[in-house]
């Protein structure tokens, strides 16, 4: 989820991830109470009110592919599959446990029973075919990246395709075994399936409340599905939290379902309000007018605190690194990239710009996912040996363009203005002159990137989706793209073939290759793994951070501080 508002950037989007052949879920549901930090607070109820970085994109969430969306959705939705908490490994929820067939073409899910839909519908076996076969059947406009993004970039198509880049669904059919027992057939093995069900575009919604509130007419009105009266004002999941109003641009209000199947939610009202600027969210915090907020800057972090506020840290799960576009000439030369690499001090970055908790990385993905080698080439500081690099080849001084975004924080780059001064300072020691370019995010910034070959040194990052190597270097490299402009086919080969491998087993090896063969090319500098920060009220408990953002506030209470 990324880069979170750019379905843009997500070009590829793997299928390996843990080999699930005839493995049951049996871990305890993601929605009971859970201990934070601060323990799991008392029965004080109360408002809470947190604000987010921007208005979701619809209410909807199969039609999402953006954070702030699925912020809200994970409070109203839940899926077959969740995340065990505090991590990113799937766990059971409106599913209790699965088993997959040894071809790995059906999975069978045992359903939680007396569970129903906020509408008063049951969820059953039904609801689970009509959401899947919803997907499947989907025409025209609704097939488009823009608004399927998920199920295109996993599924890979639809039972009538009707855009570039699809071929045979994977998807074949959904069988309800009995009220509580349904299978999902697989045209072809997708080892990631069951983490991928995890993801918040996967989440089962109301069949009844989709028709009777149109969730799916495009036409008249309502000419984009995301804005139909279901996703603006009817949304109809099963979470711990229902529906309350949405005010486009400013807030979204939920309350709790009191016939939710799980633990309770202890709050008595939920305001999700919009605040894009991360100076007045902090200042909005100070005051008192919200209890929590997203993205903290680092440069905020020890001030909150000494003013008693709370900081919580995700573990990351994320990568931050620096782009060396090959399509420009110097970036051709693997010893001008080496010596960009040598250039950087790391620890100098980390400590001066990121987060405190950070760790600098090696390689393109975080070390706690599949697949993360400890032996991969590195490029440790040494500003004379990148002198001597680019001496080698012909450019004792170099000049080249680096683009960075302006206005934006993200989870991997809270602070990208900073880690932009930081680079050049260091790349200015051995010879190397940037020409600097500040773009707004999107799409100025993003357009230039992924659109065009007109960049050299540019940052960028990714937040992983789920537990699965191809989520990071299949995304990153998984086939030609004007952000890297290089066309190496035996990577994308290497990456096509780990992709399909049936077991963990077998993934590891062959990543951990990958990997290696990856940072002996060089494309780039990963940088390090942000370690996101949240900041709340001192009256907030309960709160449970995930490296993925599946937080859902059940647990949390807010205690009036007055």
């Amino acid at each position: 989820m990324s880069w979170s508002d750019l379905p843009l950037r997500k070009l590829v989007t793997g299928v390996a991830v843990a080999a699930l052949a005839l493995t049951a879920g049996c871990a305890e549901s993601q929605r009971e109470e859970n201990d934070s930090a601060e323990g799991t607070g008392g029965d004080t109820g109360g408002t809470f009110v947190f604000a987010a970085s921007s208005d979701p994109a619809t209410l909807d969430p199969s039609f999402a592919s953006d954070g702030e969306t699925f912020r809200v959705a994970r409070q109203m939705f839940e899926g077959l599959v969740g995340t065990k908490p505090g991590t990113a490994e799937p766990a059971p929820l409106l599913a209790k446990s699965w088993e997959s067939s040894e071809d790995g073409l059906s999975y069978t899910f045992e359903l939680e029973d007396g569970v129903t839909f906020h509408d008063g519908t049951d969820f059953n076996a039904d609801a689970v075919c009509a959401n899947f076969e919803r997907w499947y059947n989907r025409t025209g406009l609704a097939q488009s990246e823009n608004l399927s993004y998920y199920y295109r970039s996993l599924f890979r198509g639809f039972e009538q395709n009707e855009g570039e880049g699809l071929g045979e669904p994977l998807y074949k059919s959904c069988e309800p075994e009995d009220e509580d027992t349904v299978t999902i057939n697989l045209n072809r093995p997708f080892a990631g399936f069951v983490a991928a069900m995890s993801l918040p575009a996967f989440s089962m919604q109301s069949p009844t409340a989709i028709e009777k509130y149109k969730g799916d007419d495009i036409g008249g009105t309502a000419d984009d599905p995301r804005f139909s009266e279901y996703a603006s004002a009817h949304p109809t999941g099963t979470g711990p939290f229902k529906f309350g109003s949405w005010e486009r641009g400013q807030q979204v209000t939920l309350e709790p379902y009191e016939e939710y199947w799980g633990d309770k939610a202890k709050l008595d009202k939920v305001i999700v309000k919009t605040i894009s600027d991360g100076t007045a969210r902090r200042q909005a915090l100070q005051n008192g007018e919200i209890d929590g907020y997203d993205l903290v800057a680092p440069a905020d972090v020890a001030g909150l605190e000494s003013e008693g506020f709370q900081i919580e840290q995700r573990k990351p799960f994320n990568i931050l690194y620096l782009g060396m576009n090959q399509a420009h000439p110097a970036l051709q030369d693997p010893r001008v990239r080496q010596a960009i690499a040598h250039a950087i001090d790391k620890e100098a970055l980390v400590s001066g710009t990121l987060p405190e908790g950070t760790e600098p990385a090696t390689q393109f993905m975080p070390d706690t996912v599949t697949g993360y080698a400890e032996d991969v080439p590195t490029y440790e500081y040494d500003p004379e040996k990148a002198k001597a690099l680019l001496a080698e080849a012909g450019f004792p001084t170099l000049e080249i363009p680096f683009q960075y975004p302006t206005g934006v924080s993200r989870p991997y780059m809270p602070s990208p203005e900073d880690t932009f001064k930081n680079i050049s300072a260091q790349l200015s020691e051995v010879g190397i002159t940037v020409k600097p370019e500040g773009l707004k995010w999107s799409p100025d910034y993003l357009d230039r990137i992924q659109g065009t070959a007109d960049h050299g040194l540019h940052l960028l990052g990714w937040t992983g989706d789920y537990n699965d190597p191809d989520n990071f270097v299949g995304v990153f490299f998984g086939k030609p793209s004007n952000e890297w402009g290089f066309n190496d086919p035996a990577l994308f080969e290497a990456l096509e073939d780990a992709r399909g491998l049936p077991t963990v087993d077998e993934q590891v090896p062959a990543y951990e290759s990958i990997n290696k063969q990856i940072m002996t090319m060089l494309p780039g500098v990963p940088l390090a793994s942000p370690v996101p920060s949240l900041a709340f009220a001192e009256g907030v408990k309960g709160y449970q951070p995930s490296p993925v953002q599946d937080e859902v506030w059940n647990s949390v209470t807010v205690e009036d501080e007055g």
